[in-house]
């Protein structure tokens, strides 16, 4: 895989320098001593080259004149995240139907400036982790667990189990996300722009969240709610949740249970 631009060559040089090959610097750049020097600490090759050969090499792409080959990206085991997400307090991103790289890199590049989050994203029908979403993750990947199941709805059954409490997002009938006391351990659910969140995956949710829109026509990209969402969950996980705390299910339902008695009632009978 290929990572482009200043911001993801150094925060994976930083971050994790084991998974880099090769790095190309353009002659002449401003960062080529720094990169050096780092480069040298981990035992990675250096190739410094012409303008040109770095458009040829970056695809035309702006490459801002640094370009590095990374090992293929590695997939956390859901499982074992499910384990670490108990001990470190992390909250879930289920995507539901996202096709878009650039929206998925968007995505991670928010979680990963927020901190605390983990994205997990089903093996068919959705993008996964490509040079595209790489380039515009913008070193977010180096922060955010990603997961890739096979089967959606299970992974969120298995989340509930473990306690956690799982909410959608949805365009209008939901709980104001500006006034929600949010519940903890907490996983959300994000659907495609065009379809939202499918029925089947509806029937596990606890809680539905609206983002209020100023007029009825407008809406948010996918990317845009994430960030919306995830700072939301960020502002108020700080104030109340305790790392480590093992949470009743009648403690961690009782937040929302109103709310979620409506929504069972309403959607109980959806088709398989």
């Amino acid at each position: 895989m290929k990572i482009y631009g200043k911001n993801p060559v150094l925060e994976r040089l930083k971050a994790d320098p084991r998974s880099i090959r090769v790095i190309f610097v353009e002659a002449g750049h401003p960062e080529h001593s720094y990169i050096a020097s780092k480069a040298k600490k981990h035992g990675i090759p250096i190739s410094v080259v012409s303008g040109s050969k770095m458009i040829k090499l970056g695809r035309s792409l702006n490459t801002q004149g640094l370009m590095m080959e990374v090992a293929d990206f590695v997939y956390a085991d859901f499982d074992d995240t499910l384990e670490v997400a108990q001990e470190q307090g992390l909250t879930f991103f289920f995507l539901d139907g996202i096709t878009d790289p650039q929206n998925l890199g968007a995505m991670i590049r928010n979680l990963g400036c927020l901190g605390g989050f983990v994205v997990v994203l089903p093996t068919h029908d959705a993008v996964h982790i490509t040079d595209t979403v790489l380039r515009v993750a913008c070193g977010g990947e180096n922060y955010v667990r990603v997961c890739k199941v096979s089967n959606l709805n299970q992974a969120i059954e298995k989340a509930r189990k473990k306690g956690w409490v799982i909410a959608g997002s949805v365009v209008k009938d939901g709980q104001d996300l500006r006034t929600q006391a949010l519940p903890f351990p907490l996983g959300l659910v994000i659907g495609a722009e065009d379809q939202g969140i499918r029925a089947v995956v509806q029937q596990k949710l606890d809680l539905r969240l609206t983002i209020p829109m100023a007029h009825q026509r407008m809406s948010l990209n996918a990317a845009s709610a994430v960030g919306m969402f995830a700072y939301e969950v960020a502002r108020q996980r700080r104030s109340v949740r305790k790392p480590k705390e093992v949470v009743s299910d009648a403690e961690r339902m009782r937040p929302v249970q109103s709310a979620v008695t409506a929504d069972r009632e309403n959607y109980d009978d959806l088709p398989e």
